[in-house]
């Protein structure tokens, strides 16, 4: 059940890591708020098919007593997600797909730091590796006159809504509809983006149908299909290994939108990166690596 989970995140990191490049087109000819709102819906119907396809499932967990809605729980990881995506899609008005995938990533390092709140303790590992992935960052955006730019710096606040994120999941997916909680979280994302749209942006058909491709990328697949992977696998896969193999998703956005995009990062961007995984790695050796000190 392990390799189950652990192959489920491997999917989903791929998926997430080649939707950086989705977005970063898909903008070409809509507003951000508007790109997410009809990748949303997409992914919203998406789920509903797979939702309406588990029905037999739910009525066997219903008399078994094992089966928990998972549309409140919907609700809160949507409104998490919602923000997290926003800050996300602006950004990339402003900042390199690449680049944002190996910021978003972050959260690798924030939810041991963030556990704390939880009662949970840091181990020096986890001290190692938010100072290689910082040091990391800063070696990837910062500018010559030591600022970080502004597109960066929202992704980088994305990245902690991120972390509430997967805090969240990780707290409710063992117990809850996991086919309920993804499809109510991307119900949340398309009502949220559709709103900001209608108030701050005029959307086209014509550049709906121009951007038809991305937006079904982003949302069936991103949106509908990855998600859901990543709530179903985390129910089987060891915390430290979901977090590893989700953060593959910076490497998979950095290779596609070199691959697609022809974006090339400087020596010393590529350096920043480097340290980046190594942080994210080293953070997470206390999950692989009994007895490790807690400071």
């Amino acid at each position: 059940m392990r390799l189950r989970g652990n192959l489920l995140l491997m999917t989903a990191a791929f998926i997430w890591g080649t939707t950086f490049v989705a977005q970063q087109v898909g903008m070409d000819s809509l507003g951000p708020f508007s790109y997410a709102a009809a990748r949303y819906f997409l992914g919203f119907l998406a789920l509903l098919i797979i939702w309406y396809g588990y029905r037999r499932q739910r009525v066997e967990a219903k008399r078994a007593g094992t089966y928990f809605t998972g549309w409140r729980a919907g609700v809160g990881a949507g409104c998490i997600m919602f923000v997290a995506s926003s800050l996300q899609q602006v950004a990339m008005q402003y900042t390199t797909a690449g680049k944002t995938a190996f910021i978003t990533c972050l959260y690798i390092i924030f939810v041991p730091i963030f556990s704390v709140l939880l009662k949970k303790t840091l181990r020096i590992e986890n001290w190692l590796g938010a100072i290689l992935a910082l040091t990391g960052l800063y070696f990837l955006c910062m500018k010559e006159d030591m600022a970080l730019a502004y597109g960066d710096m929202l992704v980088l606040i994305s990245s902690f809504f991120w972390t509430a994120h997967i805090m969240f999941i990780g707290r409710f997916a063992s117990c809850v509809d996991a086919i309920e909680m993804s499809t109510m979280q991307i119900f949340i994302c398309f009502a949220g983006s559709a709103i900001v749209a209608l108030g701050v942006e005029e959307f086209t058909w014509a550049g709906a149908c121009a951007e038809a491709f991305p937006i079904f990328y982003a949302g069936v697949m991103s949106g509908g299909i990855a998600f859901t992977l990543q709530i179903i696998g985390q129910k089987y896969a060891e915390p430290a290994h979901a977090a590893i193999i989700m953060s593959l998703e910076s490497v998979f956005g950095a290779f596609s939108s070199w691959i697609l995009l022809g974006e090339v990062m400087q020596p010393i961007e590529l350096f920043g990166c480097i340290l980046m995984i190594l942080g994210m790695v080293v953070t997470q050796l206390g999950g692989f690596l009994p007895g490790s000190r807690a400071t």
